[in-house]
């Protein structure tokens, strides 16, 4: 028998353990709000619910499933996932192979061409291409290390972000200026925000854009455009039915995320 790992319960009956069995969890879940308790998440006790509830609770019941596992923890066993072809390449995106063997090949974006090597594992992705020997994939932990001591920014962002109102992803990115794809979803808002290093210009492709500037708004729809100068108060919004679009070119001379001041915010950033 193997624990999967996987747990169902109604709400009432999983806060009615938390109060049992971990009390201070309790207290810290119904005692402030949602804004605080991410605000102090910090504090809250580092303990699986496995240790936490299901070792100490009673009313439990186990159901046995019948089926193979796999954990996925390699990129060996990635390539058990798979159906070898003839020269015992398992490929998956816009992948050829000449005289390769024995490699796994995972193509999300461009063509991937591999000619006279073996027992590769090759990963194309959006943020970086993975190169590596099949046999020596349990290195990937120390490029991590060594990708963090450099201070790669790959290590932790993604060319797709996620956020609470919807996604970023950065188009292309140089010396003074980054092109960002922005998708808002339907009634969300981003933060009343300024930038001390950047401006910003907006080009709604779809949807339509409530845009505040200085404390004016004004509605910003598709093939139009706003411009938002370096050390101004904005903030953009979706008012429409569909989701917002839009391009977005940044210009200045630092870039990086954390030229946000947040002034007021719907998910509790400010």
């Amino acid at each position: 028998m193997w624990n999967a790992g996987m747990f169902l319960f109604s709400l009432k009956v999983i806060l009615e353990a938390f109060k049992k069995h971990m009390p201070a969890l309790y207290e810290a879940i119904t005692s402030q709000s949602y804004q605080e308790m991410i605000k102090n998440y910090s504090e809250l006790e580092s303990i699986s619910i496995d240790y936490g509830v299901m070792e100490k609770a009673s009313n439990i019941l186990c159901y046995t499933l019948s089926v193979s596992w796999n954990d996925v923890g390699s990129w060996d066993s990635v390539y058990e996932l798979f159906t070898p072809d003839e020269n015992g390449n398992a490929t998956s995106g816009d992948v050829f192979c000449l005289d390769t063997k024995k490699s796994l090949v995972l193509s999300s974006k461009h063509l991937t061409a591999l000619i006279g090597v073996n027992d590769l594992v090759v990963v194309e992705t959006e943020d970086a291409i993975l190169i590596a020997n099949r046999h020596q994939t349990q290195k990937v932990k120390d490029m991590v290390q060594l990708l963090t001591s450099h201070k790669r920014p790959e290590v932790s962002e993604h060319v797709t972000v996620y956020r609470p109102w919807g996604s970023y992803t950065v188009l292309e990115e140089a010396p003074r200026y980054k092109i960002k794809k922005i998708v808002v979803n339907v009634g969300a808002a981003l933060s009343l925000q300024r930038h001390q290093h950047r401006s910003e210009h907006w080009i709604v492709v779809k949807g339509t854009a409530l845009v505040e500037i200085d404390g004016k708004e004004q509605f910003v729809h598709e093939n139009e455009s706003v411009y938002v100068p370096k050390s101004t108060l904005h903030r953009l919004s979706n008012p429409g039915k569909i989701p917002l679009e839009m391009i977005e070119v940044q210009n200045g001379e630092y870039l990086g995320e954390d030229d946000i001041e947040r002034f007021n915010d719907n998910y509790g950033r400010s």
